[in-house]
């Protein structure tokens, strides 16, 4: 079992260019926590020197160490001696980064959010921000992948190893880049030490028009509106002086940015309210593509990375290729039955998220308390838990009555993907995604009708 000081390693969660991001767990107690492993790359010695990359590390630690906020990633520990020198921080599954489905060919669509969750992941960024620049720091690397989404579905900004106090003066060579392609406002593209918080502020623009459109700003002329239709003129408005190539038109600090913000939604919800209200009737499902003849697969099964979208018959985003036609009804019981896939579901599901284990344990549990008087509950396979989902219709999504549990985000699929991981799929953006054994996510129990 490897270990790096007294931390048992887990696996590895990335590697950069100062060293690698490991997952690990402290024995004692077994709590899960990320340690971060000052190893760095031999170009990026050759270009700053060892010394200054093991200040600019050190520099991150003491960073995250001195400031606490709700939506700032905390460090835990911290050790430099003749062995290893590295940093201990929280620990989350996800980031926002895996959940659009960015990648690294960053003109690829990704996946659009509804914009209720696009602002509210927005405004815990820039609150996380405010804090930040209120130290007179700049973090000059905002971008999907550095924030993280808690269980509790909350913003912590993260990896600051580029950030700068303000009024520090250290040049670095021009062959270094700092930032992120399409996230990095132009005055820190020019010159790493001109960035100020107005240039963190650019990249927040940047990834809200990614959340609402699926797509980077390379056409600054394309209204994000004429993508979303959910946004109008004003959003449109807000979007370019966000994200303006002049860093004196953006807006000027992240308290500002986040009350406009706050008033573009109050307007939206307004107007979303009036629209629902006056809709003839309910909504309970999006229309169907196609419904799918072939019989439900019920036993679980191993699929490895590189076969899940032939498997599950999925687009590039993990979304299904095809989708079921609906026939809920809710019953008495708290279950729903759904007539068209033959399948009884639990209407809500795990009180709390789980981690795989748990999971098991909690359909046990069920069976052997005769929940909702059956004895047969299970959890879903994939093919199972993807007859919940609808083709996702922007502009009228935010009508949707469901009959399940809004809250119950990610649920746990019984599909291993391998000794450490199984396949879990998303109630809300519908897609499937591989998560760790030791992440939490939510159980929805399954039977069949009959």
């Amino acid at each position: 079992m490897k270990m790096i000081g007294k931390y048992e390693v887990i696996g590895l969660i990335g590697r950069g260019g100062m060293g690698a991001v490991y997952k690990v767990r402290l024995p004692a107690v077994g709590k899960v926590l990320a340690l971060k492993l000052l190893a760095p790359r031999p170009e990026l010695v050759a270009l700053l020197g060892r010394e200054e990359v093991r200040r600019l590390f050190i520099h991150e630690a003491a960073t995250m160490g001195r400031i606490r906020h709700p939506n700032l990633v905390e460090v835990w520990d911290f050790q430099d001696d003749a062995r290893h020198t590295f940093l201990v921080m929280e620990y989350y599954c996800r980031n926002l980064g895996t959940m659009i489905g960015e990648t690294y060919d960053l003109g690829a669509p990704s996946r659009i959010l509804s914009l209720d969750k696009a602002v509210y992941y927005a405004r815990q960024a820039l609150a996380g921000l405010a804090r930040l620049h209120y130290a007179g720091l700049v973090h000059r690397d905002i971008k999907p992948f550095n924030l993280l989404i808690t269980d509790q579905d909350t913003v912590k900004v993260t990896d600051f190893g580029l950030s700068r106090l303000r009024g520090e003066i250290r040049p670095h060579p021009p062959q270094l880049k700092i930032g992120s392609p399409y996230y990095t406002a132009p005055e820190q593209e020019r010159n790493p030490e001109r960035a100020g918080p107005r240039s963190d502020l650019y990249a927040v623009g940047v990834m809200l028009r990614r959340m609402l459109t699926g797509r980077l700003p390379a056409d600054p002329k394309t209204e994000p509106s004429r993508i979303n239709k959910a946004l109008d003129e004003d959003w449109d408005a807000f979007l370019a002086k966000a994200a303006h190539p002049d860093a004196k038109e953006r807006f000027p600090g992240a308290k500002e940015m986040f009350e406009t913000l706050n008033e573009l939604q109050a307007a939206w919800t307004k107007r979303k309210d009036q629209v629902c209200r006056f809709q003839a009737e309910p909504v309970t499902s999006a229309p169907v593509i196609s419904t799918q003849a072939r019989a439900l697969r019920s036993r679980p099964i191993k699929v490895p990375p590189g076969q899940a979208r032939a498997v599950f018959d999925l687009d590039e985003l993990g979304r299904p290729n095809q989708y079921w036609g609906h026939d809920f009804q809710t019953r008495p019981d708290g279950t729903v039955a759904d007539l068209t896939a033959g399948l009884v579901w639990q209407g809500s599901g795990s009180d709390y998220p789980l981690i795989w284990t748990e999971a098991g344990e909690y359909v046990d549990r069920l069976n052997r308390e005769r929940w909702a008087d059956r004895t047969d509950w299970r959890l879903p396979t994939v093919d199972e838990l993807l007859t919940l989902l609808s083709p996702p219709r922007i502009e009228e999504d935010y009508c949707l009555e469901t009959v399940f549990d809004r809250d119950k985000k990610w649920l746990w699929s019984a599909d291993r993907r391998s000794a450490v991981a199984a396949w879990i799929v998303s109630a809300d953006l519908g897609y499937v995604d591989r998560q760790d054994f030791t992440c939490p996510a939510y159980v929805r129990a399954v039977s069949s009708i009959g």
